[in-house]
């Protein structure tokens, strides 16, 4: 049996439905600046993926009151945490990945058992959070992303600019990364590193995982001795606690990465405030796949990569090929029957939660029910009530082009094959595409012209343009962009992964005429630090 109320329990009772030690003394409360805040209103509990059974502590959502608390401290401890030395900064981002490392494995079961997701993905997925913590340490102790620079204005006057951070931030995490864009993901460890206290809110498909995390940012927080407004995390299953952190005055920007309609909702809220912030949210995006006839020759490795990418993970990657354009003919055919072949010996994977697996059959089923589309291949159901096949899709363009339907996203593992005749009707498919985090050209050398007039195409409707391989798997490094135009994302000139990331959270300040002994250490003619900064006449001229 589990838990459904707050009895009191003897020592020798299980409070986390079975979490090891590690994870053992998790709550469901609140912290607020490292204080355990209980929530108000009803009780929930966490539920396991593979069943839907629920298990864990109790949960209560944050009350308005510790919504106002939270930010309150936040903000009363922005200036102070933004005057912390980037080498104290960098050893907090440090020992926030330590802490994660050493909750062990127990965090990785609770993560798996309350998304479904394997523990091998899971312990890559640790790996990568904690990777993004160091890789912002590292770029706070070098200073380059102040972006400090030194000019003479026409006039002979003398001009330095610096970044400085927006203040708190407010992070929601995703329901398909419970680690690597979550409580400590990579909207938490940027806005961090630009000096932004976090504002995070617990995601309601994996809140034991995110109170594990919680508690060790709070704990590397205390260790290095920042301010304790710097971290907190609230607890909410609804909207409303939610949009009453967006609403806060106290909050000075916003991550977000989820649905299109989670990210609508916070952008309407955050521009409704008598001062709107910016909404940093990355949404919805099909990432078309481009079969050039090159790419045709030798269809069945490419065909198996194709397989492996649409369905891995369940297909709940924000990155997964969900629309394939294979132009018409015998050699797309051979690709196609190979690829139905595939995905006809797949097996469903149990998927985020129970509400994620209905969603994804209710969009099939949409798909489905339009004319021109039929079905070329459907796998297996996995074990469970929540592991559904996977589905393979296809119609022509004429199609394609006339049914809104389906140019929409179907989280999961569903692709949709839309053939194409020639490259006049393969250009104009394209440019009536929304934006979208990524798409990826697959062609040789014989398709180079056809390739490099798509291109400025391509370039225009998706943040991260791919030659070959496939989208699933976004590189953490400086120049990674995950992000893109509308409605990939709310703010195409921004990526959410890679160090370019922190720039979201920052914005650049300008000293004119300053005496230097009233300058930023940054900007001084003797800068302790060495900050890495551009320095010449002539930048921009006039203005």
């Amino acid at each position: 049996m589990h838990p459904t109320d707050d009895t009191p329990r003897t020592d020798d009772e299980p409070r986390t439905g079975g979490l090891r030690p590690a994870t053992a003394h998790l709550t469901g409360h609140s912290l607020l600046a490292g204080r355990e805040a209980p929530g108000t209103g009803d009780s929930w509990h966490a539920v396991a993926a593979a069943t839907g059974e629920t298990f864990g502590p109790p949960h209560r959502d944050a009350s308005a009151a510790q919504v106002a608390e939270a930010t309150r401290l936040a903000a009363a401890d922005a200036r102070a945490y933004r005057a912390v030395p980037p080498e104290r900064r960098a050893a907090f981002l440090d020992a926030c990945a330590e802490e994660i490392e050493a909750l062990g494995d127990a965090l990785l079961e609770a993560a798996a058992r309350e998304t479904g997701l394997p523990l091998t993905r899971l312990t890559g997925e640790r790996a990568r959070t904690c990777g993004q913590l160091r890789l912002f340490a590292d770029l706070v102790r070098s200073g380059s992303a102040i972006g400090a620079r030194i000019a003479s204005g026409p006039s002979g006057a003398d001009v330095r600019l610096r970044r400085i951070p927006l203040g708190p931030v407010a992070v929601f995490g995703a329901g398909n990364f419970p680690l690597a864009f979550s409580v400590a993901g990579g909207d938490t460890a940027s806005a961090l590193a630009a000096g932004c206290p976090v504002v995070a809110k617990a995601h309601p498909a994996h809140p034991n995982t995110c109170e594990a995390v919680a508690r060790a940012v709070t704990a590397a927080a205390a260790r290095t001795g920042m301010p304790a407004g710097v971290f907190s995390l609230l607890v909410g299953r609804g909207h409303e606690v939610g949009l009453a952190l967006v609403r806060d005055p106290g909050i000075a920007a916003v991550g977000f990465t989820g649905s299109r309609a989670g990210g609508l909702a916070l952008i309407t809220a955050a521009q409704a405030r008598p001062v709107p912030v910016p909404v940093h949210a990355e949404m919805s995006s099909v990432n078309p796949v481009i079969m050039l006839h090159g790419a045709l020759a030798a269809p069945e490795g490419t065909a198996a990569a194709y397989v492996a990418s649409l369905t891995g993970g369940a297909g709940q990657f924000c990155t997964n090929p969900g629309l394939l354009l294979l132009p018409s003919g015998p050699a797309g055919d051979t690709f196609l029957a190979e690829a139905a072949r595939l995905l006809g010996a797949a097996e469903g994977q149990v998927m985020l939660s129970p509400a994620v697996a209905r969603a994804y059959a209710e969009g099939v089923r949409r798909w489905e029910a339009v004319p021109g589309v039929r079905e070329a291949a459907r796998g297996t159901a996995g074990p469970g009530p929540y592991a559904p096949a996977p589905v393979l899709l296809e119609c022509d363009a004429e199609a394609y082009t006339a049914y809104e339907v389906l140019t929409g996203e179907v989280f999961g593992p569903a692709g949709l094959v839309v053939r194409w005749s020639d490259t006049a009707q393969l250009a104009d498919l394209l440019a009536q595409l929304e934006g979208q985090l990524t798409a990826t050209l697959h062609g040789t050398e014989t398709d180079r012209p056809t390739a490099l007039d798509l291109l400025p195409v391509l370039e225009e409707r998706a943040g991260r343009v791919l030659w070959g391989g496939w989208p699933t798997g976004v590189e953490v490094c400086h120049a990674m962009v995950h992000g893109g135009p509308w409605p990939a994302a709310s703010s195409p000139g921004t990526t959410s992964v890679g160090a370019l990331a922190i720039e979201r959270w920052l914005r650049p300040v300008c000293y004119q005429s300053f005496p230097d002994a009233l300058l930023p250490s940054e900007l001084r003619a003797d800068d302790p630090r060495q900050t890495p900064r551009l320095t010449g006449p002539g930048f921009t001229p006039g203005g």
